[in-house]
Order: structure tokens, then sequence, then C-alpha cells
């Protein structure tokens, strides 16, 4: 036995879904809709800009730089979301480039939430938050999304899954430091009304609570939908941190560089978490998508713009999946935004083993399990996306990403489709 004992900041957040499905689905030979990534490359402009960069004479380009953010990277970043914000942003100030929204998370965490915070979380949420607030030492507050009725329509949409407004405003307190919000949201694909982003910051305002606004999927939404950047609204951009990210943007994920928007006296606890612990991002990583950002800075919201052509690309292939996965009486939620949806597997129409059951592990869990060892079908169980308490009354469900090739996606519509047409016992 180790005389070493662990840290309080890991007790009880060592587990991590991704390391047991992305391995699951690497040992099985699978057509994997479970992680969240695409499986086709960026825009050639954003390949280019890669490549430009490191080939260039100035060697400067394979060195440090600024350890809050590259210069070209910032100073574009602070132009581009200004104007989306209607504001000027300090590039210097307002802006921190990191290792990947997900440093920007854990920064928000490290540096902004402290022991006996408590931090309100909207369910289904990113399963990362959890164990960041616990990191910090602060308790989550969870709050689910409540599914209304379809009206009469076959299929329900993410925008039907709400928050009760008496409920939310109950779980702010004395003790309450942020709320979490994730729009669009993953795993669902729930895109936020401005109606229901000016509850949320009136009660950030009333109680004096910081907003930690993940955004990543922004560009990321469909049927005319719009994404309403909460820092924009009254009162607000004092009390956020904006959270963006490169990968999302270009779809280009293994690039790892994200960045944080907000006011100097929210960002500089961030910083200090960063200057303290990664320091540094890559370079020629910020380099590149600095020029693919000032090329679309320069075609916004134009026919030719990628961040115009990229949602509809996946509206396509999200319909495609949605029609798959009906099909073979999977009932998917049609989502309003990001790379996913989630679908209600209830009343599937292929024969599926009596799994065994279990107090430990979700129904969802135990049936992705299977399906990837004996379809050779990879997603995530939704009840991942769940606190303890609620993992119960959302095992039915499980998340798919469409932002596949289509014939990654054809491939899974194969699988599902035979499946279907197999007799008990086959």
């Amino acid at each position: 036995m180790s005389a070493v004992s662990k840290a309080r900041r890991v007790e009880g957040v060592d587990k991590n879904i991704w390391v047991e499905f992305v391995k699951l689905a690497a040992t099985y030979k699978t057509v994997n809709l479970g992680q969240g990534f695409p499986n086709f490359p960026p825009p050639d402009f954003v390949r280019e800009a890669f490549v430009e960069a490191i080939s260039e004479k100035d060697t400067l380009i394979h060195q440090y730089t600024r350890a809050f953010g590259h210069p070209p990277l910032v100073t574009i970043v602070a132009k581009f979301f200004g104007k989306l914000l209607g504001r000027e942003l300090d590039p210097l100030s307002n802006v921190l480039v990191t290792v990947g929204a997900y440093e920007a998370l854990f920064c928000c965490f490290q540096g902004l939430v402290d022991d006996g915070d408590e931090v309100i979380i909207i369910e289904p949420y990113f399963d990362c938050y959890e164990p960041m607030v616990k990191m910090a030492g602060g308790t989550p507050v969870f709050i689910p999304l409540r599914p209304k009725s379809a009206e009469g329509r076959t299929l329900t949409s993410s925008g039907d899954w709400q928050l009760d407004p008496e409920e939310l405003e109950a779980k702010f307190t004395k003790r309450t430091k942020a709320i979490v919000l994730n729009s669009p949201n993953n795993p669902l694909g729930k895109v936020f009304s401005r109606k229901e982003l000016e509850l949320i910051a009136g009660l950030c305002v009333k109680h004096n609570i910081l907003c930690f606004s993940d955004e990543v999927y922004e560009w990321l939404v469909y049927d005319g939908n719009k994404h309403v950047r909460i820092a924009s609204l009254p009162g607000m951009w004092d009390r956020t941190v904006t959270i963006g990210s490169a990968g999302k943007t270009f779809s280009a994920t293994g690039w790892k560089v994200g960045w944080a928007l907000g006011p100097d006296d929210l960002l500089t606890h961030l910083r200090t978490v960063h200057q303290n612990s990664v320091y540094h991002c890559a370079t020629a990583a910020q380099e590149a998508v600095a020029r693919a950002l000032q090329t679309e800075f320069q075609r916004m919201e134009k026919p030719e713009s990628y961040l115009v052509q990229l949602p509809k690309e996946l509206q396509q292939k999200r319909d495609r999946l949605v029609n798959c996965l009906s099909a073979v009486g999977m009932k998917p939620v049609i989502p309003e935004g990001t790379y996913f949806l989630i679908a209600d597997i209830s009343e599937f129409k292929a024969p599926v083993p009596d799994l065994q059951k279990s107090d430990e592990e979700p129904y969802d869990s135990r049936f992705v399990k299977w399906m990837i060892k004996n379809k050779g079908l990879a997603a995530i169980p939704v009840s991942a996306f769940y606190s303890t308490p609620q993992k119960k009354n959302f095992d039915r469900f499980i998340r798919f990403c469409f932002a596949k090739e289509n014939a990654t996606l054809d491939a899974a519509a194969d699988i599902l489709q035979q499946w279907s047409q197999m007799k008990p016992g086959q």
C-alpha cells in the first residue's frame, strides 16, 4: 500500500467517461458517433494558414509567444467579438488564449470559485463542470431542463426542454458564486432563447452572481435559430466570462486553441491560474487561428463565410441521422445546435438482450457498451451528463455525434437498419 495519500481536490473526480468509452471504441472496430469531433478536415484556408505559418522564414513562430495569447490572435479575437458583442474589447486585458475551451473552463473554476461557494449547473451538462467545481472546493447545485409536450408533433425539439423559472430562482442562495451556462448545449443541442437568457441574466444581476458562459458551439445553430451572447445583455458584461473554441469554430479540435473573454477584473484571476499551470499555448496554432479569423472577419455573415456554410452542411447531416434513427424506432430530440443529438431508445425496434440490472450503472451505459462490443456502433450514454440523483431519470437516452462524413453516417444507418430487421435470438 502506498504511503502517499491523494489530495482532497482529486477525491471522487478520478473517473472520466471519455477515457472509458474512447478506449472501448478503439478496442472494438466501430463506426464512431460517440466522441464529439468531425472526421472531415478543416477548410482549405484554415489548413493553408497553418502550413504558411510554419513555412515562413521567421523562426520565432516555433518559440514561445506572449503567455496570455499570441498578439495577432488576441488582436483579431478582440476585434471579431467586439463587433459581435457591440463593445470595444482590449486585446491585452479582455482576451485570454487557452489550451482549448477546456482550459478556459478550468481557469474559471480555479480562479473564481472558492471553498464553500455554490455553482449552479443546468442539466444536462458537459461532464467536466461538476468535477471542476469540486476540485476548486465549490459545491455544484443542479437544476434540470425539463422536457415539455411536443404538442402534436411526432418528434420533440431541444427547444421543448426548458427551465422552471421558480425552480431556478430557488437555487440562488447567499452562497451562490456563479451559474454555468452552455448554449448551444452539449449534449442536448438546445439554443437558449433571448427570453430564457434574460431570465438567467436578471437573476444574476439581482443576486450579484457570476456567469461562466460556455459558447463553443456558437456558430453551429440550425433552423433559423439565433445564438444570443449573454454578455451582451444589460448588466451582464461585468459579471460574465465567455468561453470560445477555435477547434469547434474551424473543425480543428486537435489544435486545442480556445479563449476566454471578459472584464479585466475577472480575467486577471484566470491569467493567474494559466500562468501557474499551462503558462503558454502553441504559437504556430495560435498564428494559424489568427489568420483564419482575419479571413472570416472580412467575410462575416456573407454567403462565402465558412461560419455561414458549416451550419448549413451540419443541418443536412443532422436531418440525415434523425431520419435514420426514426426509421428504426428511436425517438431523436431534434437539436437546434451543436454536433449532437440525443435519442430515446425506449421503443427501439431492434432485439436487445436483457441487460443485467445494476444499481451502480445506468441502463443507457450498459446499452451503449453492449452496442459497441456487439454491433460496432459507438455512442455516449446521456446519463453521463447528469448528476447522480438524476441519472436514473434519463437513462433511456443516448447521444450521437452527426459531425461526420456522410459515408460514416451511412455506415451507422446500415448497422441500425440490419439490427432492427433481426429477430430475437439472432
